[in-house]
């Protein structure tokens, strides 16, 4: 029998005032070939599970709680906007390497490492994903660059993006997200909010 699945991935969600500041630089850089995020959907991906079944999705909800429960709350700098998922360009060395998003980065911090390891290990014990990369720095997926327009800008007015920011705030909890593709663009929804100690 054929089981429904969902697109499923666990996150930080930011506060209000934290999207807006960052929704703010979406008018710096008119020229930039590139479709920004809606600023409801801004966040941190801590781990995307991929497409889950309902009873899959009971047990990512349970060991997320429980993970969650083991992490003191913890404070998340963010201090740069800058071009992200940068890939090689042509063999030669000629051509520039190619932007494919921009992102604002944010400090690396022994309690975010903690919890995503933590994570990483308890959910592979219940569910089959690729595991994201090691060395884990916090970023929010800003905007993603149409690469066909990009490579069609003269070399000297591609935009340079680079902006030094200043925003910290405290992550409370964790949470188990949907991903719900529409025609406007993905809609995200937050199934079970997952409480870190305080």
């Amino acid at each position: 029998m054929f089981q429904k699945r969902r697109r499923i991935f666990i996150a930080i969600n930011l506060p209000e005032e934290v999207k807006r500041e960052l929704a703010n630089f979406y008018d710096k850089w008119p020229e930039l070939p590139a479709k920004w995020t809606a600023k409801d959907n801004l966040h941190i991906t801590l781990e995307f599970l991929g497409n889950l079944t309902d009873e899959e999705l009971g047990d990512v909800c349970k060991i997320t709680k429980e993970v969650a429960q083991r992490h003191d709350s913890f404070s998340i700098s963010l201090n740069k906007i800058y071009y992200g998922g940068v890939r090689r360009g042509s063999d030669t060395g000629l051509t520039p390497r190619i932007p494919r998003m921009i992102w604002a980065m944010g400090d690396k911090s022994k309690e975010l490492s903690d919890l995503k390891s933590d994570l990483q290990k308890s959910l592979l014990q219940a569910v089959r994903f690729a595991p994201g990369e090691r060395a884990f720095a916090p970023h929010i997926t800003l905007a993603r660059i149409n690469q066909w327009q990009w490579k069609a800008i003269e070399l000297e007015e591609k935009p340079e993006v680079s902006e030094n920011i200043d925003l910290t705030f405290a992550v409370e909890s964790i949470e188990v997200m949907e991903s719900i593709l529409k025609r406007g663009g993905p809609q995200y929804e937050v199934l079970e909010s997952c409480p870190l100690l305080n």
